[in-house]
């Protein structure tokens, strides 16, 4: 059932005539958005709009603008007073229109009905682009996960070709990569001061594109560490792999260094990040006055998919420090983990059980990975320049606190708030980090989470993702060895069987990763078959920009070591690959794609 709500002041507008309702003559800033408007601290475009609003802005969101006609919707807000923000949205376009294979998608899970076509290829560039020629006097800020992991050059699977910095093929004036409240405020708070746009070029957090022959911004306390140019990127694969290690490092440490990229007439620079919010930040953020719900504007539409598998669900930390070689949540939002307060955590709660249609069921407590709440390094201080990218592989850092303790009380104090029947969590669950085997932090702490998790928090399935069966192709991924697996699904088994449960534990597969071939797919054929697994949740690697193994993929070796590594590369070869997951269904050529996640 859809809410029947009228536009009002609670809302960021998205329309003229909505900016008139509130009575405002001008707009500070105007963000466009590949996405659908949803007011919901899991959507980035209202987030950055909340943050702004907060700091006593006025801002309005314009939701999947038509890029295609007359451009109408690109001018019917005029010209803000300080800049328009560009989003891609909460996903990454090109993963979001195209399957492994290059295939166009025919649904879009961000807008209503999940229906295609209402955002184009890389829109961070497109709508930036349209901006600047209608508007050229206008400061463009473009941000998210689209223009976060192409802040510098990269690899683009879609193209099959190395790619300069967004910021040049888009125009825009400034990117804000990583999650954006920080440098969002700082930067509003700079330009609230008189500071000219054009001199905002040492803000925390952020990249600007200047003239080759420009000298570097002055910042007497960042180091500066030049990469290789794109011109040489270009000529060759080694040097494009020394960059990328550098950005690897560097995005791994919290006091980081200033990069510098030389690219064609351009420098590309990008500043070091902010320090990891701490519980007040990170708080502010997620209490501010979202309504959890799509805009109004939706009311007579379908449902937007994204939304409606999260709209339950609580976010209770940002940040990962599993550093998985396919994964970009690290350079992202970051390698330490932020933890919401219980409190902030439970009044979302308070406000998620007044939403229509909740029946007191939360489908999940949980964040990148589902068990990382308040985990970190003991001694902060060994963190500060630590460039490793992963906190758990090659082995479990034994300075990490991987107590499981506070969120299990989390869990039970959500459980016992009125109203609230059930919470599960529909994230992900790190089982390295559960077992003294791989985890010599792990204790009693870790037993009774996994007991409780099992006994009172599975909706039917656990997700887990083991990914590969093979030790060298989990290498490559940085994952644990598939033994691990074994342990858990045995210790999973034990405890539904006393507990009379009727649940299952999913595991997450890939095929096509580098370093996987055909006798490794047909290894972990038969080591699911003895387990008695029949896959669902499987995906066919993906190379998006900036991870470790997508530079493989395009380079063909370990940056790190530099040997080569096997790579499937061609669409037969992925599709020979997954093949191996369906060993169970008759037709396999038919139902050989699977679900994908």
């Amino acid at each position: 059932m859809k809410t029947q709500q009228n536009f009002n002041h609670n809302w960021l507008p998205t329309t003229k005539k909505e900016v008139e309702l509130l009575g405002w003559d001008e707009l500070d800033v105007i963000i466009f958005s590949g996405d659908a408007y949803v007011d919901h601290p899991s959507f980035g475009p209202a987030v950055i709009g909340r943050v702004i609003e907060a700091e006593g802005l006025r801002v309005a969101i314009v939701p999947q603008p038509n890029w295609q006609d007359d451009l109408r919707d690109f001018r019917k807000l005029g010209k803000p007073k300080y800049f328009f923000g560009v989003t891609a949205g909460n996903m990454d376009s090109m993963v979001n229109h195209y399957t492994a294979t290059r295939r166009l998608r025919s649904d879009d899970a961000y807008t209503p009905g999940g229906k295609a076509g209402f955002r184009p290829d890389y829109p961070t560039v497109v709508y930036t682009k349209i901006l600047k020629t209608i508007f050229p006097d206008v400061p463009v800020v473009i941000g998210g996960i689209e223009a976060s992991m192409r802040r510098l050059t990269h690899y683009d699977y879609w193209k099959d070709k190395l790619e300069p910095s967004i910021l040049q093929t888009s125009g825009a004036d400034l990117l804000i990569y990583g999650m954006g409240e920080q440098p969002t405020r700082e930067l509003i708070r700079l330009l609230m001061k008189g500071v000219p746009f054009k001199s905002l070029k040492t803000v925390a957090q952020t990249s600007v594109a200047i003239r080759k022959d420009e000298p570097l911004p002055e910042q007497k306390i960042w180091k500066d560490i030049y990469l290789h140019s794109l011109e040489k990127c270009l000529k060759d694969k080694n040097l494009f792999s020394e960059n990328f290690v550098t950005f690897e490092k560097e995005s791994n440490k919290i006091i980081s260094a200033r990069l510098i990229e030389v690219s064609g007439d351009m420098k590309v620079i990008v500043n070091p990040s902010f320090a990891p919010m701490d519980e007040d930040e990170i708080d502010r953020s997620f209490d501010l006055p979202y309504m959890f719900l799509p805009h109004p504007r939706y009311n007579k539409k379908e449902d937007i998919p994204a939304y409606e598998m999260i709209k339950f669900s609580v976010n209770i930390h940002r940040g990962c420090f599993g550093g998985c070689s396919f994964c970009a949540i690290a350079s992202h939002q970051g390698k330490q983990i932020v933890s919401r307060s219980e409190q902030s955590i439970l009044d979302e709660i308070e406000k998620i059980s007044k939403l229509p249609d909740f029946k007191g069921y939360l489908t999940d407590l949980g964040g990148p990975s589902a068990n990382m709440y308040r985990m970190g390094g003991r001694d902060l201080k060994l963190c500060q320049s630590c460039s490793r990218p992963s906190c758990i592989w090659p082995a479990v850092c034994k300075n990490l606190n991987t107590s499981h303790k506070e969120l299990t009380e989390l869990y039970r104090k959500v459980d016992r708030i009125d109203g609230i029947k059930k919470s599960f969590i529909g994230s992900g669950v790190r089982y390295d980090l559960l077992f003294p085997e791989w985890n010599q932090n792990a204790g009693r702490d870790e037993g009774e989470y996994l007991e409780e998790l099992v006994r009172n928090h599975v909706s039917g399935r656990l997700k887990v993702a083991p990914e590969h069966t093979s030790a060298h192709v989990l290498s490559y991924m940085r994952k644990v060895p598939f033994e691990l697996f074994r342990k858990l699904k045995k210790r999973f088994d034990s405890i539904r069987t006393k507990n009379d449960l009727k649940c299952e534990m999913i595991p997450y597969f890939i095929s096509g990763h580098p370093g996987c071939t055909d006798a490794d797919m047909k290894e972990l054929e038969g080591e699911v078959k003895s387990l008695g697994i029949k896959p669902e949740q499987v995906q066919d690697f993906t190379p998006t920009p900036m991870t470790l193994s997508t530079l493989i993929y395009y380079t063909g070796f370990d940056p790190y070591t530099g040997k080569k590594v096997y790579v499937a590369r061609s669409v037969e070869e992925k599709r020979r690959q997954k093949e191996y997951f369906f060993w169970y269904k008759k037709d396999v050529t038919k139902q050989s794609h699977g679900v994908t996640r």
